[in-house]
């Protein structure tokens, strides 16, 4: 488990030129939230209303790793569902998740400032891991950050 180690070092695929491409840099200095999702995870399409709530609250910037899918179906599932991403990247060779050890998506990452996860969420995000969970460990790592 990745719990309280660096994020690891990467190198995704834009998923398309409309949508900025998520780099190791984009997770520094700041506390982020990493989601792993794919256009072929039912359990993502439950989970991405929560999402775009995050993201329209700004209180955390949240990323996207579409992992085991091709260009053209990621940015279609965005273009579909919507995008809560500031960026996203493509993981189609799996790279990134195996050194996350995901084991299916979708799981998402708590990043704090320094680069180090701190949270591993497995399968969806619902409201109460949102205000039960994350939310306050969000808080937390960012007073830890000032």
């Amino acid at each position: 488990m990745m719990v309280d180690r660096p994020m690891p070092a990467f190198e995704l695929q834009p998923i398309s030129d409309e949508i900025p491409n998520l780099s190791p840099d984009k997770l520094r200095g700041r506390v982020t939230l990493v989601n792993v999702f794919g256009s072929w995870c039912v359990s993502c399409v439950a989970e991405h209303p929560i999402l775009m709530d995050i993201s329209r609250a700004g209180i955390v910037e949240v990323h996207g790793v579409d992992w085991r899918d091709t260009p053209r179906d990621g940015s279609a599932w965005l273009a579909r569902y919507g995008n809560p991403y500031s960026s996203a990247g493509l993981d189609a060779d799996s790279r990134l998740a195996i050194d996350l050890g995901v084991t299916g998506a979708p799981e998402t990452f708590l990043v704090d400032a320094n680069g180090r996860i701190r949270y591993k969420q497995i399968g969806p995000i619902t409201p109460e891991i949102w205000d039960d969970t994350l939310l306050p460990m969000i808080r937390l790592l960012e007073q830890e950050a000032t």
